[in-house]
């Protein structure tokens, strides 16, 4: 399971700014990261020094978030940077609120739906926030008819566990249908005082060995880190996350090795 940690650049994203890729890469790979998940890049960023410190620190792509504007408009690209990384998941990982509305989800799967069918060789997928769950459309909330699982909906999940509890929702349950079309999957823990904010893994009340149980029955691929905010130095947060995941990883191993 420890091999199946990654976190994700948007965490780090000011660090990439002022230290650059290389060096947050490296501590990153140091940490005991195996993924990186490509997201909250600088702009203008160069794919290519991207590619080389992926490679140079031994670290995989977990996966690319791509805003909704750039998977419509130079889709091309998108696969084409994919590809370099060696990466086959591209998830949306956004709506502007021009699109938080029954038609624009309507839009949103549609399109999805079209950008999977033209590009096979990529898991095209969606992930959440709590807004989604602020719109009903047939019969369900808007996340979970852009999930959808059946046979003519193409579009992977990327449920973050933070977001769907504050939406309400037990996460363990939230996920259940989900089985076989989610390689990735969103952790970030909840304070247990009022503001119910981010926290590290492990360190708030979202319960995650069972989340990790169920992953590893069910096709997770990649249990990537994110702190949207950190009360300290990010580069802590995600080190805090990274050891209180391996703290769990090996209590579960213990737990099935004495059944």
């Amino acid at each position: 399971m420890k091999d199946k940690f990654a976190t994700t650049l948007f965490t780090v994203r000011d660090e990439l700014k002022s230290a650059g890729i290389g060096p947050v890469f490296k501590e990153i790979a140091e940490m005991g990261y195996a993924g990186i998940q490509l997201s909250g890049l600088p702009p203008g960023y160069d794919q290519d020094e991207v590619a080389y410190h992926l490679k140079k620190n031994g670290v995989a792509t977990a996966g690319m978030h791509v805003s909704f504007d750039r998977l419509t408009n130079e889709f091309d690209l998108v696969r084409q940077e994919a590809k370099k990384y060696g990466t086959t998941d591209v998830f949306c990982p956004y709506l502007p609120e021009s699109l938080q509305t029954e038609s624009g989800y309507r839009e949103v799967k549609k399109t999805l739906n079209a950008l999977a069918k033209a590009a096979p060789e990529l898991r095209i997928g969606y992930h959440n926030h709590a807004f989604e769950f602020e719109t009903q459309l047939e019969g369900m909330d808007a996340l979970a008819y852009l999930l959808e699982p059946r046979e003519d909906n193409a579009i992977f999940a990327e449920i973050d566990v933070f977001w769907v509890a504050k939406g309400g929702h037990d996460p363990l349950s939230y996920v259940e249908p989900y089985k076989g079309r989610m390689p990735v999957i969103h952790l970030k823990d909840m304070t247990a005082d009022e503001d119910r904010t981010f926290a590290e893994v492990g360190e708030g009340i979202i319960d995650f060995p069972p989340l990790l149980q169920w992953g590893e029955r069910h096709g997770i691929e990649w249990y990537v880190v994110e702190q949207d905010v950190c009360k300290g130095a990010p580069m802590d947060s995600l080190r805090m996350s990274l050891s209180n995941l391996h703290r769990f990883a090996d209590a579960l191993q213990e737990q099935k090795q004495k059944k």
